[in-house]
């Protein structure tokens, strides 16, 4: 989306060339990944505890870990936001390995999902494991 914009105003100013190099994008669609992230993670982080999707603890690890009983799950959600919006903001829309990242990301958001939610529904701390 972002390449698009750019390309129109490349006609005026030449400067933005710049967005014509997937390394640039590359660059500026992590750090729009972590803005994103670090902006929505806090409210993330509440609706999942609002929502009471703890994770189960496994009783046969170390003790230590019974601390985390109650954790928040579903982090995924955030990555898959961010990795997201970012990459359709600074993918070049006319090439289908952009849209097969795409896919791919969100099939593995997927599996993710069905994982945890095996842990939260069913009480089960090994998930797909």
């Amino acid at each position: 989306m972002i390449l698009e914009l750019m390309a129109w105003l490349q006609q005026w100013f030449g400067s933005f060339n710049l967005f014509n190099y997937v390394t640039f994008r590359g660059l500026m669609a992590a750090l729009t990944a972590l803005v994103i992230s670090l902006w929505a993670g806090p409210a993330v982080i509440r609706w999942l505890t609002r929502l009471k999707v703890g994770q189960a603890v496994r009783t046969d690890g170390p003790q230590t870990h019974l601390v985390k009983s109650g954790t928040p799950t579903m982090g995924g959600v955030l990555i898959l936001l961010s990795v997201i919006v970012s990459a359709l903001l600074w993918s070049d829309w006319d090439s289908r390995y952009a849209w097969l990242l795409i896919v791919m990301t969100l099939g593995f958001g997927a599996i993710g999902f069905v994982d945890d939610y095996k842990k939260v529904v069913y009480k089960d701390p090994k998930g797909l494991a």
